[in-house]
Parts: C-alpha cells; sequence; structure tokens
C-alpha cells in the first residue's frame, strides 16, 4: 500500500456495526492477490490491509447509490451480506456515505416492493382526494341550503352560485372561514352581501374609477341592504 494512502482509510466516524468499504483517492494495491487498485476503487480493509472487492468476498455484491432511503432500508434487509461505501471528504475532513453494496437480488425486490407501496399510496390518495371532494361539495350544500333559509326569496340557483363562490378552497373568501363552517348566519350574511354587491350594484365601477373600496361601499351600502331586506321578506 503506498506511503500516505492510509489517511483515508482510517476515522472516528466511520461506521464501526456494519461491515464498510471505501472509496479511495489514490492508487493503491490488494495486499492479498497484489491487484493494482486505481483511485476511486472500492477497498475493504481487513486487520488494516486493503483488499480488492475479490479478495475480501464482495465481489458479488451490486452497488446501491443514495437517493432513495426506503429501496435501501428494504435492500439492507433483504440481502444476506452488505457494506455501507463510504468516501473520505476533503472539505468536510470526514467520511461521508456514497451509497452501499447489497445483493442484486435485494435491490431487485426491494424496489418491487417500493414500487408496490408507491400504487398503494397513490390509491390512497386518490380515495383520499375523492372523499374530500365529496365532503367539500356537501359543506358548499349545506351552505347554499342555509342561504337559503335566510333569503327565502333569493332567485332560483342564485344561493347556489353564491356558496361556490364564497367557499372556493384556497380563496380566503368568508365561506373559508372557521365561522362559515359552522354555518353562522353571520358569516353566510356576509357572502350574501359580498355577492349581491358586486353583482347588483356598481359597486366595482366605482372602486375602479376612485380605487376606493371603503368609498365604494357607502355609496352602495343602502341599495345593498334593500336587496337583502326584499331576499329575506323583511
Amino acid at each position: 500500500m503506498e506511503k500516505g494512502t492510509d489517511e483515508e482509510l482510517v476515522g472516528s466516524n466511520v461506521p464501526t456495526d456494519e461491515k464498510v468499504v471505501f472509496i479511495v483517492r489514490r492508487d493503491t494495491r490488494c495486499s492479498k492477490c497484489k491487484e493494482e487498485l486505481p483511485s476511486h476503487s472500492f477497498v475493504y480493509l481487513e486487520k488494516g490491509e486493503p483488499l480488492c472487492m475479490s479478495c475480501a468476498g464482495l465481489e458479488h455484491l451490486t452497488f446501491l447509490p443514495p437517493g432513495d432511503a426506503c429501496v435501501t432500508r428494504r435492500a439492507k434487509k433483504h440481502s444476506r451480506l452488505y457494506a455501507v461505501v463510504v468516501k473520505w471528504s476533503r472539505t468536510r475532513k470526514r467520511y461521508e456515505r456514497q451509497g452501499i453494496l447489497v445483493e442484486e437480488e435485494a435491490v431487485q425486490k426491494a424496489r418491487q416492493e417500493a414500487e408496490l407501496d408507491a400504487q398503494k399510496r397513490k390509491k390512497r390518495q386518490e380515495a383520499s382526494a375523492i372523499k374530500r371532494e365529496k365532503l367539500e361539495r356537501e359543506y358548499v350544500e349545506k351552505f347554499a341550503q342555509k342561504i337559503r333559509e335566510l333569503f327565502p326569496n333569493c332567485p332560483p340557483g342564485e344561493e347556489m352560485i353564491i356558496a361556490e363562490n364564497a367557499c372556493k378552497k384556497y380563496s380566503g373568501r368568508v365561506g373559508r372561514s372557521s365561522m362559515a363552517k359552522k354555518l353562522d348566519p353571520k358569516a353566510i350574511i356576509l357572502a350574501v352581501r359580498a355577492h349581491v354587491r358586486h353583482k347588483y350594484t356598481n359597486y366595482d365601477d366605482i372602486v375602479y374609477e376612485r380605487q376606493d373600496r371603503f368609498l365604494a361601499r357607502q355609496r352602495v351600502s343602502l341599495e345593498v341592504e334593500e336587496i337583502l331586506d326584499k331576499w329575506s321578506g323583511s
């Protein structure tokens, strides 16, 4: 073994409870068969002496790079023999894991299991999405029913338009508030008032011309309340 190379093959952060294979930075030689091992070769240490993969009895193992923790974990579980692969980092002055060496059959089995898990997870997510969509639709319908109760003279179908707009997901509108989800009348009225303001008055035109929402609301407030009174039957 070339002088100076052994600094790569020792270190306090090298795993002690697992078989470890090193990726060397310098050319070295197998201490048993004397095979030349160029830089970036896999080397196993036995009593401080470097061995090639054949002499170490690891030549049948496949290198599995990092990237999928689930596959790595399963491959280690299914492989009768495995080794952690580490490489010395000059910048960080420590050994860093580069992957593992495991039996090819274990890798294939791990990937198959991971794929099955992914398919099951996708089906669960799709089922959850369908369930959430159903609950969302039920909420909008209940919101619309509450509007109809509070405003029985509301034009036919208008309650559903208001509910869908007010309860639109991620909109930040009143229908997404905790108060609205309890079907609190105050929240329902706020949603209807906003709808009337935008659809039945010139509120948007005033805002566009004056750039003042507060002033626009003041100007259309009486008109809005008249419509709400008519819809509620007051």
